[in-house]
């Protein structure tokens, strides 16, 4: 079983999380902000992953320390979840269409953290009180601290929640295509004999 356990507490954020990259897309999220415990619930069903995950946060001053903290632990969990990462698929894709929305997910586990972000989001900046730029944050700290190359687009939709729900939903079965395992592959799949 490929899991991990990661604590992050800061003056500003208490995060526990612990992941099963195995798992069957259980998921028990709790982090004070319900838009994000939704997307993360939708990519752990997508994903398949199993995630246990409670945060606390200055959310009376503002939703950003919070959610770019929860990237990072996240981030921390599915690199050491992938240990020496012998394998691995390596490269994930996922288009996703969420009604007249729809968003792609290409990513590589390729130790260089990278993030491109081509999500054109229609008028409303916010869902309720979440600030959708936040979004963008996440994903940054997610990708540094996984080590992965992430890109992530969206080229239309009307909906502001449909745009990010197709997000969340790419980026659990991009993340699971690539952390999958190749019984065919010898090693880790690099010719540089190091990820």
């Amino acid at each position: 079983m490929r899991t991990a356990k990661v604590e992050r507490k800061t003056r500003e954020t208490d995060i526990k999380l612990t992941l099963n990259l195995d798992g069957k897309g259980l998921y028990s999220i709790d982090t004070s902000i319900p838009f994000l415990d939704h997307m993360l619930s939708l990519m752990c069903k997508h994903g398949i992953f199993d995630i246990k995950l409670k945060a606390k946060g200055d959310i009376n001053v503002d939703f950003h320390h919070t959610v770019e903290d929860i990237g990072i632990v996240l981030g921390k969990a599915v690199k050491q979840a992938l240990g020496g990462m012998k394998g691995i698929s390596r490269f994930g894709q996922a288009t996703v269409p969420m009604d007249e929305a729809i968003a792609s997910i290409s990513l590589d586990i390729s130790g260089r953290p990278y993030l491109v972000y081509k999500v054109g989001i229609p008028k409303k900046n916010k869902i309720k009180n979440f600030d959708i730029d936040l979004i963008e944050d996440f994903l940054q700290a997610f990708a540094s601290n996984s080590g992965i190359t992430l890109h992530v687009g969206s080229s239309y939709g009307r909906n502001t929640h449909h745009i990010i729900e197709a997000v969340f939903k790419a980026l659990g079965r991009a993340l699971k295509e690539a952390v999958s395992i190749d019984s065919r592959m010898r090693g880790i799949p690099t010719t540089k004999g190091k990820l």
